[in-house]
């Protein structure tokens, strides 16, 4: 493997692949393209129903659908991945492959289709072309910090960049759109769905160019080899078969879905409503908490990543794992002591409650900061062991798997939240901030938002321990690889 001596460090007898701190900024600026993307298609209900006139009931349903194709069109990245091999290099290609296909269609889908007639059926196909484009770019860019570094200090610093890219890119976007650009469209029309079209695309263009200057040092074959000679074609059994045969892969996707499901779960508008709007009273505070808490989150981010670096990722999952049950443990009770009280709405009126509810919640979102930061450097581990083990075609093989199960567990979310609140009386209404607080709504509230988190950790904790991926093996599991690949150079 090609590596300059710079670009190279020996921990614990092994030497490791680095890159350079522009090159790990510019690689995690793929979350322009990622996180700009999914803030346009947020809007993707408006433009069904004003740009293609499709009725708002059937928006959920066409949403769903695609969803499941989303999930299912990850796999087949494994298949495309290996096939594509240019002077131009293999992620630079699909990077740009995948970004043309999504502009294409969101152009479409938001200005050069919108309004001129078409129904639902042009508007499926739209977004189904869209999701294979958003695929062709997501998959990809889900091996490139596995590409780029196997330092174990330097892969959750990865992660931290990243973080900071999918904070930052959605709030200043969500600026321009609803602050600079509604206000002069007038709304929720077709001038104003093409504007952020537009804006979103330029923002894209971006982060795809840093991107791929920031990845192009170690977009080379040689970056690519296996750890065995014999090269077969990829067939739908060997999927199946690093599901059956990798434990760390099994261990990561309970943890990983377990934990999405349930984080989406808890972020839906409704349940956001409930506890805002019902019982708090003030609608504002989740907003303003959203905002406030990005340099916290950002800062426990870089803690993690330091945890990380010394102890590895799997202990890092775990031991923030058991910090974010405290401290939801803490919220709960919190709310309950009120709620017993009468007295809920209080935390929005008095100040040394409105403190401990602030305190709670930066706390709570910087502990789930740490635990992301462990799952991402973690899944760059997943790959590593499946490389060890002789896998094909490696990286999109485990994401590509991982996102499969991953995206069809986490599509019934949103229904989870809204037959959860059909239970209490709103089969035919959603719920308001004016609502009256019963005890239907505070405690099913609490098991929405903070009961179901706890249920997804449970299932981490529990998950991680069938698994052996530690900092220790994980040491001689780069080792092996770097033994494996030295032999086939040898011949």
């Amino acid at each position: 493997m090609a590596q300059n001596k710079a670009n190279q460090s020996e921990i614990d007898g092994v030497q490791y692949r680095r890159a350079k701190l522009w090159q790990i900024i510019m690689v995690a600026s793929s979350g322009m393209v990622g996180m700009g993307f999914y803030c346009l298609i947020g809007l993707a209900s408006y433009s069904a129903s004003i740009g293609f006139g499709i009725a708002t009931v059937a928006v959920g349903g066409i949403l769903t659908f695609t969803r499941i194709f989303d999930a299912v069109t990850d796999p087949l990245l494994a298949f495309i991945y290996d096939k594509v091999n240019t002077p131009f290099g293999k992620v630079r290609v699909l990077l740009a492959g995948g970004w043309l296909v999504m502009v294409f269609a969101v152009l479409m889908m938001f200005s050069w289709a919108a309004g001129k007639g078409h129904g639902i059926v042009a508007f499926i196909l739209l977004y189904m072309l869209y999701i294979i484009g958003y695929t062709l770019y997501n998959m990809t860019g889900q091996t490139l910090f596995a590409l780029i570094t196997n330092d174990p200090k330097q892969r959750p610093m990865v992660g931290v960049w990243s973080t900071v890219f999918n904070y930052v890119v959605p709030i200043a976007l969500n600026m321009i759109y609803y602050v600079a650009l509604m206000p002069k469209y007038g709304g929720f029309n077709l001038e104003f769905l093409t504007a952020v079209c537009w804006v979103t695309i330029g923002v894209s263009a971006v982060g795809l160019v840093t991107t791929c200057i920031g990845i192009s040092e170690f977009d080379k074959p040689e970056n690519f080899a296996g750890t065995t000679a014999k090269k077969e074609k990829l067939r739908l059994k060997d999927m199946v078969e690093v599901l059956r045969d990798n434990r760390p892969l099994q261990c990561y996707i309970a943890s990983g879905a377990s934990d999405k499901i349930a984080q989406q779960v808890a972020s839906q508008s409704i349940i956001n409503t409930m506890l805002g709007g019902i019982i708090i009273g003030d609608m504002s505070i989740s907003t303003t908490l959203s905002t406030v808490s990005i340099i916290p989150s950002i800062l426990f981010a870089v803690v993690g990543a330091k945890y990380a670096g010394k102890h590895g990722n799997k202990k890092t999952i775990v031991t923030w794992t058991y910090m974010c049950i405290y401290v939801t443990c803490a919220m709960i009770l919190f709310f309950v002591f009120l709620h017993m009280g009468g007295n809920t709405r209080s935390i929005s009126a008095t100040l040394p409650l409105m403190a401990v509810y602030v305190v709670l919640t930066l706390a709570l979102n910087g502990t789930k900061m740490c635990v992301t930061t462990g799952n991402n450097a973690f899944m760059a581990d997943v790959i590593d062991y499946e490389l060890d083990r002789g896998g094909k075609y490696v990286p999109a093989v485990v994401s590509g798997v991982y996102s499969l199960i991953d995206k069809l567990v986490s599509s019934i979310s949103a229904l989870i939240a809204t037959s959860a609140v059909a239970l209490i009386g709103y089969r035919e209404t959603m719920p308001q901030p004016t609502d009256e607080l019963t005890g239907g709504i505070f405690w099913m509230t609490m098991v929405l938002m903070y009961g179901f988190p706890l249920l997804g950790w449970v299932v981490t904790l529990i998950a991680m321990r069938f698994c052996s991926l530690d900092k220790e093996e994980m040491v001689k599991v780069q080792k092996r690889i770097a033994d494996k690949k030295e032999a086939l150079l040898r011949g």
